[in-house]
């Protein structure tokens, strides 16, 4: 069975068009750049529906190549800042080595671990998927208290909810995700 006859492109955008907005724009804040992060997500879904391993839900697949073009965005926007000069580059690394090219300032020691790095990779896939099968409404909540740090008025302002029901929607969606993330996740 080809994987690719899973897909469905004719429905995506009515299908998945808002909720890929609505989760670029909380992660980016701009509604123009989370439009065209959510067209190039569908034009890079066309592009790979070949390569599709039918090893997740199209919607699942959808936001795991709107999480990778957010992540691109922020990294462009990071090297827009830059000053890509090489002479303004080399006379900021002269100071780390001396003139036969040895270090005058060893760097230090990275306490990395490829293997939980993968894992907390793996964790935040399972994140949101979990995040995006939950209803929108619990998830916004969710979102605007553990990811953007609202206040509890700044959410019941922006959801015009009342401050009780936001601590009811806020307890059902830790519930609804610790749920899921047990189910769908589990570290080796």
């Amino acid at each position: 069975m080809e994987n690719a006859s899973l897909l469905n492109p004719d429905v995506w955008v009515d299908q998945y068009g808002d909720i890929l907005f609505r989760f670029a724009l909380q992660r980016i804040g701009d509604t123009g750049i989370a439009e065209e992060l959510v067209q190039e997500t569908f034009l890079a879904a066309m592009r790979a529906k070949d390569r599709f391993k039918g090893q997740s839900s199209e919607k699942t697949w959808l936001f795991g190549i709107l999480k990778h073009k957010i992540v691109d965005h922020y990294r462009r926007r990071k090297y827009d800042h830059l000053d890509m000069n090489v002479e303004n580059f080399s006379e900021t690394t002269d100071k780390f080595f001396s003139d036969n090219g040895k270090w005058r300032i060893q760097p230090t020691s990275w306490n990395i671990n490829p293997v939980e790095a993968h894992e907390q990779r793996e964790f935040m896939d399972a994140f949101y998927q979990c995040l995006s099968q939950m209803p929108q409404r619990l998830a916004d909540a969710f979102v605007y208290r553990e990811v953007d740090g609202l206040s509890t008025e700044e959410i019941r302002k922006v959801m015009d909810i009342t401050a009780s029901n936001c601590w009811v929607m806020l307890y059902r969606a830790r519930m609804l995700l610790r749920r899921c993330i047990e189910t769908n996740w589990t570290q080796t």
